[in-house]
């Protein structure tokens, strides 16, 4: 899942920053095999709005947005991936970049940015060429500089550390870039060769890659970067051209440079308010950001700038963060909102008719799941661990929370798969997740053998679902002699990676295509592993479905993921999230999309009625 964490940090895919798709944390978050790696009244906003009332879109969604970078593991968020889908600088599929995804997650390349081609088979070679005359919305030129870039942060090339294998931190050596996703893919590249022109870049893979037409090489525009370094664009480039690769055998001395480079991606860019630095905003697309209001909205507008086929017809777009659905529907009522992106349930649903709203439903490429954290002391024991997983009440969390909306869900018994997947059944029966589908109190009190362990819990308690989820997960827990302990925080998903708990409620949401999602969450240190989960044959077959090319091969290597994690005590999933965006017939173009960007896939196409 590169994926997003969606409360719902875009299962078997996910969003890796640049070389495919991440999982992103979401408000709801869900995966699916084959989809890449595994995201309140009146605007009050900081910063200069543009645009009147009569140009402007707004819309209401779940979470807010923390950072215009959405591609470290912090920052990992549904809302932070829409915003750099729209700017341009989400280092994944958007716009402003080299290809988008279609409603049926099919790959729509975007010519009027640029091309890339596959030049060679064996060894595996793909150039990517930039139109000339692209430029960031600060007026500086796009060119070749910019895919280094991009290819150096998400390539870690110029990484030479030896990890804890228990802590994940560097004992020798330095790792650069911090990433939601993983290197699987462009690690295996050798130095990109540079057209003369400087609007050309290719790549030259060691081995195979599944995802190759998912690398977006755009993502931060190098020329800030640099300037955050402390040096000229010019002699940042040359700085990346002269650097040998590293050696985690032979470390060498942080370069200084890249260092501060690295660090300010890794950081730079997450916010609590409108920054000053207004290089924290450039982007590449049809969108720019010009205010913004913690926890309350964000507004974008056309970015003058953009020349490419993306550009919307309204001037301003402006996204508010309203956790509660009920008041989702209610600002949409009113007229405060032309279109929303709730949290599906049979309240909800009855109050957009009565509201004579217009709803667009369906599937959502997210889950929910509960996750064991592996490096907790409590569950050390796997027979603890087993003895959690078979108090947690499934069914009765999918009957109060989706059935109402959805009859005929079913629990979720897969990691990887969903139910509508042709590999579903297999995956269940290889794995046996269904085993876990109503709790078994006294085989959980006999594995217990009279202890009572504590577990602290972390969700999102902004989010209703989340909640409900917790309640009934600790009153059925408490009732084999487990000591819960309510962990969680509206600061969740900063507390994912390095928190205090031991277990952990959230949803991830996948982009819709790629397998970028299982070193980033399944491999030992990945950058959605917020659980230290650490197999050394899953890390075996992670690796292995980076590089397979046989479909069937590939649906294999996932099942036997599957499988381990059920084996190992890893978590459960407990139901795949429906999705759901309605409008009030104020605006028209809006179209179902159950990808991690969400209602906001083809903003660029949308339009004010009348």
């Amino acid at each position: 899942m590169v994926s997003v964490p969606h409360e719902v940090p875009f299962c078997t895919g996910g969003k890796l920053a640049i070389t495919g798709q991440r999982f992103r944390r979401v408000a709801t978050l869900a995966a699916i095999a084959g989809a890449s790696a595994m995201v309140l009244a009146a605007c009050t906003t900081s910063g200069e709005q543009e645009g009147d009332a009569g140009d402007t879109i707004s819309i209401a969604v779940t979470n807010a947005f923390t950072s215009f970078n959405g591609d470290t593991p912090q920052a990992n968020l549904d809302t932070n991936g829409m915003v750099g889908y729209l700017t341009g600088v989400s280092g994944g599929l958007g716009l402003g970049g080299f290809m988008r995804l279609d409603t049926d997650f099919s790959l729509i390349k975007d010519e009027s940015f640029g091309t890339y081609e596959r030049v060679s088979e064996d060894p595996l070679t793909v150039k990517y060429t930039l139109n000339d005359g692209l430029k960031w919305s600060d007026g500086e030129p796009i060119t070749a500089d910019d895919m280094l870039f991009s290819w150096a942060q998400s390539s870690g090339y110029y990484d030479d550390a030896t990890l804890d294998p228990e802590t994940g931190e560097a004992i020798s050596g330095t790792q650069y870039f911090s990433l939601a996703g993983s290197t699987a893919g462009l690690d295996t590249t050798s130095f990109p060769e540079i057209g003369d022109d400087n609007l050309s870049l290719t790549i030259e893979y060691a081995s195979p890659y599944v995802d190759w037409e998912l690398v977006n090489l755009i993502g931060k525009p190098a020329h800030v970067i640099a300037e955050k370094a402390g040096v000229s664009l010019e002699d940042f480039v040359a700085l990346l051209k002269e650097l040998p690769q590293g050696d985690p055998a032979a470390p060498v001395e942080a370069n200084p440079t890249l260092k501060a480079a690295a660090d300010f991606w890794n950081t730079g860019y997450d916010v609590t308010s409108f920054p000053e630095d207004e290089s924290l905003l450039v982007g590449s697309g049809p969108f720019t950001v010009t205010a913004f209001t913690a926890e309350s909205d964000i507004t974008l507008t056309k970015n003058p700038e953009y020349k490419g086929d993306l550009a919307p017809e309204y001037e301003t777009l402006i996204i508010r963060f309203i956790g509660d659905s009920n008041a989702q529907v209610t600002a949409l009522q009113n007229g405060e909102v032309n279109a929303i992106y709730p949290q599906p349930s049979a309240d909800t649903l009855d109050a957009l008719e009565a509201a004579n709203a217009v709803t667009y439903e369906g599937s959502q490429l997210a889950y929910d799941h509960l996750d064991l954290k592996q490096s907790s002391a409590v569950f050390a024991d796997p027979k603890v661990r087993e003895a959690f997983l078979k108090t947690v009440p499934r069914q009765q969390i999918l009957d109060s929370i989706i059935t109402p909306v959805n009859p005929s869900a079913e629990v979720l018994n897969s990691q990887i798969f969903v139910p509508a997947n042709p590999e579903y059944a297999d995956a269940v029966k290889a794995s046996g997740y269904d085993e876990f589908n109503e709790p078994d109190i006294e085989g959980a009190k006999a594995l217990l053998a009279g202890a009572t362990p504590t577990v602290r819990i972390l969700y999102n308690t902004n989010n209703p679902n989340r909640v409900d989820s917790f309640n009934a997960i600790r009153q059925s827990a408490e009732s084999a002699g487990f000591i819960i302990v309510d962990a969680g925080s509206p600061d969740w998903s900063s507390l994912l990676s390095g928190g205090e708990y031991d277990a952990s409620i959230f949803g991830w949401v996948s982009p819709g295509a790629g397998n970028a999602a299982l070193p980033q969450i399944f491999k030992t240190r990945g950058g959605g592993n917020y659980n230290d989960y650490s197999n050394p044959d899953v890390d075996i077959l992670v690796d292995e479905s980076q590089v397979s090319l046989d479909a069937d091969e590939l649906a294999d290597i996932k099942i036997q993921i599957d499988a381990f994690t059920k084996k190992d005590g890893y978590g459960l999933p407990l139901f795949q999230t429906p999705g759901l965006f309605a409008d009030n017939g104020t605006i028209k173009g809006l179209e179902y999309f159950g990808g991690q960007t969400g209602i906001v896939w083809n903003a660029q196409d949308w339009t004010l009625a009348g």
